[in-house]
C-alpha cells in the first residue's frame, strides 16, 4: 500500500461546465490525477436523443476538445485523467481519443475505458420509449485501468464519487472490503464531483466572500491519505473559498438518509467529521463504511411525450381576475380537444403603484403536455393567439409561442449486480471483468440520534428569515428533492434541531404539504437533511415545476420567516476572515 498522499483535482461538475478548467487545474499547482464529472440524469436523456440520430455519438464532445488542448500538457506533467465523459458510448470516446493522440503526435498515450453500465436491452421491453438505461457502476473498473498503467480512463455511468474512490483504491492498493477507507474516498469524491460548488459556488453565504473570490471560484482538489481521510483544498491564488461551511453544503447536496448507498460501499453520512486545517483547507475524517446494498441502481430515461409553455403577462389591477379569465377562455376554446395535462401557475411579481410597467406585471405560466404535439401547439400557441384581442385588458405574452419539444421521464430502478457485466478495457486492448462487491448489506434506516439539549429557558425571539441563522443546499434525485440545512453555531444547532421538524418544513414550504418528507439528523455536521418525495414529478426532464431540479428549493426555505431567538440573530459565529495571503477569498470558518 502506498503511503504517499494522493492529490486528486476536479475540472468539471456537469456537461457544459467551464471549458478552461482542465488547463487551469493542470497548470495551477501539483496534481497526481484530474477527474471530471460530465453526467447527470438530464444529460443521459440528451445523449440518448443524440445517439438516436448518430449511433457513433452519445459521449461528451466537450471533453474531446479539452483533450485536444491539454492531453500533451497532462502527459508532460504526469497527471492522469479519469472522467465519465463516455456517457452512453465510452468505447466510442476512447477510440476518438486514440485517434486524437495519434494526430497530436502523442501515440504513447495509454487510453482505457470502462463499460457494462448500458442495460438498455434488459429494460427496453419493460418501458416503451426508453432511450437509455444505465446501471450505476462503482470504481473498481477504474482501478483496474489505472493499475494497468492508463494515462486516461473514460467511463460511462459510474457513480460520481467513483471517479475518486476508484482512483484512491488504485493508488493505495485497498481491498474490496476496506469499507471505511472506501467510504472516506466516496465522501471526498462527493465533495469534488460538483466542482466549484465546494469552493463557494451556489453558497448560501456568498456575500461573505470578497468580490474577487465569488466572481471566479477555483475548482477543488482533495489530498487523500492512506486511511481514507482527506483534506479538501484548491490551488493557491484561485478564487472562491474552502471552508467547513462550503464543504458541509456540498456534502449535503443530493443526498438522502444517513446511509448513502453506492455500488462499492455504503457511506455513513452521520459519521463524517469536518474541521479546519488551515486557510482554504478542510479535513474530512471519521467516515465509516458498510457493505453496499445487494442491488445496483439503474437510471432509466424515456421520452414521455411533447411539451411547450406560454407565459402570459398580467399588468396592473385585478391580476387574479385576469388570470381566471385567461384560464376560463382557454378551457372554453379548447373544448373537446383538451391535452392530457395543463398546468397553470401565477407568479405575483407585480408591485402596487409601480414606477415601471415591468414592476407592475405578474406572470401566468401555462405548461402543456400530451402525446400529440399538435394538441400541445394548439393549447400554447394557436388558441392563445386567437384570444389576443378578446382576452383580459393588456393581453400579451413573454416571448413568441414555442414549438413543442419532447420531454423526458426518469425512473430509478434496480438490477442484480450479477446481471451487469462491469468490464475494464485496458490500454493493451485486453479486458478485465469486475466482480460484484464481495459482500452486501440491505439498507436499513439508521435510528435518529438523540436531539441536542434545547436552548435554555424562554428566550426573546424576533420574526426573521431562517437564512439569517442557517445555510441550505438542495438538489434533485429523480422525482424527489433533498434540502440540507446546517446551523452556523452550536447554539444554532440546538435551536434548529428542535425547531425545523417535518411539520414545520411543510408549513414553510406549502408545496410539500401533501408529500412524504423524511428528516435525517446529522449532528456531526450540525445539519438536517430532508427528502421531499415526488416534488419534481417524473424528474428534471419532465419540467414538472418552476425549478425542475430543485436547485433553489433550499434558498426558498431560507427566505421563509419564523420566530428566531434574538441571541442567535445577534451572534456572529465567524469573526475572523480567512488569513491566507495566497487566496482571493475572505470567507470565514463557519463551524
Amino acid at each position: 500500500m502506498s503511503e504517499s498522499i494522493l492529490r486528486v483535482g476536479n475540472a468539471s461538475g456537469f456537461y457544459g461546465d467551464r471549458f478552461d478548467a482542465v488547463r487551469e487545474m493542470l497548470t495551477g499547482g501539483p496534481l497526481d490525477l484530474l477527474t471530471g464529472d460530465y453526467l447527470a440524469e438530464l444529460t443521459m436523456l440528451i445523449l440518448g436523443r443524440e445517439r438516436m440520430t448518430d449511433p457513433s455519438l452519445g459521449y461528451a464532445k466537450t471533453f474531446l476538445r479539452q483533450m485536444e488542448e491539454c492531453l500533451g500538457l497532462a502527459l508532460d506533467r504526469g497527471v492522469r485523467i479519469v472522467v465519465n465523459a463516455g456517457g452512453l458510448n465510452p468505447a466510442g470516446l476512447a477510440e476518438r481519443l486514440r485517434e486524437l493522440a495519434a494526430t497530436l503526435g502523442l501515440g504513447q498515450a495509454r487510453i482505457a475505458h470502462v463499460e457494462g453500465d448500458d442495460v438498455l436491452a434488459a429494460f427496453r421491453a419493460q418501458r416503451p420509449g426508453v432511450l437509455a438505461a444505465n446501471a450505476y457502476l462503482g470504481g473498481w473498473g477504474i482501478t483496474a485501468c489505472l493499475d494497468a498503467g492508463a494515462d486516461v480512463v473514460v467511463t460511462g455511468r459510474v457513480t460520481d464519487a467513483a471517479l475518486v474512490s476508484g482512483t484512491a483504491a488504485a493508488h493505495f492498493g485497498w481491498a474490496r472490503d476496506d469499507w471505511d477507507r472506501l467510504a472516506g474516498a466516496v465522501a471526498a469524491g462527493h465533495v469534488l464531483e460538483c466542482g466549484t460548488q465546494a469552493t463557494g459556488g451556489n453558497f448560501s453565504f456568498f456575500h461573505e466572500l470578497s468580490p474577487a473570490a465569488r466572481l471566479h471560484p477555483g475548482f477543488p482538489l482533495a489530498e487523500i491519505h492512506p486511511d481514507g481521510s482527506a483534506v479538501i483544498t484548491k490551488h493557491d491564488g484561485t478564487g472562491g473559498a474552502v471552508t467547513v461551511e462550503t464543504v458541509t453544503a456540498q456534502l449535503l447536496y443530493e443526498t438522502g438518509p444517513a446511509r448513502y448507498a453506492g455500488p462499492d460501499v455504503t457511506t455513513r453520512l452521520d459519521t463524517i467529521r469536518l474541521e479546519g486545517d488551515g486557510p482554504d483547507r478542510v479535513r474530512i475524517s471519521g467516515v465509516r463504511g458498510e457493505a453496499p446494498p445487494p442491488t445496483l441502481k439503474v437510471g432509466v430515461n424515456r421520452l414521455g411525450g411533447w411539451l411547450a409553455e406560454t407565459v402570459f403577462v398580467l399588468t396592473g389591477l385585478d391580476v387574479d381576475a385576469k388570470a381566471e379569465l385567461m384560464q376560463a377562455q382557454l378551457a372554453d376554446a379548447l373544448d373537446k380537444q383538451q391535452p392530457a395535462e395543463l398546468h397553470w401557475t401565477l407568479a405575483r411579481t407585480d408591485h402596487p403603484d409601480a414606477a415601471t410597467e415591468e414592476e407592475a406585471s405578474a406572470l401566468l405560466r401555462l405548461v402543456v403536455r400530451d402525446q400529440d404535439p399538435k394538441l400541445v401547439r394548439r393549447a400554447t400557441a394557436t388558441v392563445p393567439v386567437e384570444l389576443a384581442l378578446a382576452g383580459y385588458p393588456g393581453f400579451h405574452v413573454a416571448g413568441l409561442p414555442q414549438k413543442p419539444g419532447p420531454y423526458g421521464v426518469f425512473e430509478a430502478l434496480t438490477a442484480d449486480p450479477a446481471d451487469v457485466r462491469h468490464t475494464a478495457l485496458l490500454p493493451d486492448g485486453s479486458c478485465v471483468e469486475i466482480a460484484p462487491a464481495p459482500a452486501s448489506r440491505p439498507l436499513e434506516t439508521v435510528p435518529d440520534p438523540e436531539l441536542p439539549d434545547p436552548l435554555d429557558g424562554p428566550t426573546p425571539t424576533r420574526r426573521a428569515p431562517l437564512g439569517a441563522v442557517a445555510g441550505a443546499r438542495s438538489g434533485d434525485k429523480g422525482g424527489s428533492a433533498n434540502i440540507g440545512v446546517w446551523a452556523r453555531s452550536e447554539d444554532g444547532w440546538r435551536w434548529l434541531a428542535h425547531t425545523l421538524t417535518v411539520a414545520r418544513l411543510k408549513e414553510l414550504l406549502p408545496e410539500a404539504v401533501e408529500l412524504t418528507v423524511t428528516r435525517t439528523l446529522l449532528p456531526n455536521l450540525r445539519a438536517l437533511n430532508f427528502t421531499v418525495e415526488g416534488i419534481l414529478g417524473d424528474g428534471v426532464a419532465s419540467r414538472a415545476r418552476f425549478d425542475p431540479q430543485a436547485k433553489a428549493l433550499g434558498e426558498w426555505l431560507r427566505s421563509r420567516c419564523l420566530d428566531i431567538p434574538e441571541a442567535l440573530l445577534n451572534a456572529n459565529p465567524n469573526p475572523n476572515p480567512n488569513p491566507n495571503p495566497n487566496s482571493n477569498s475572505t470567507s470565514k470558518e463557519g463551524l
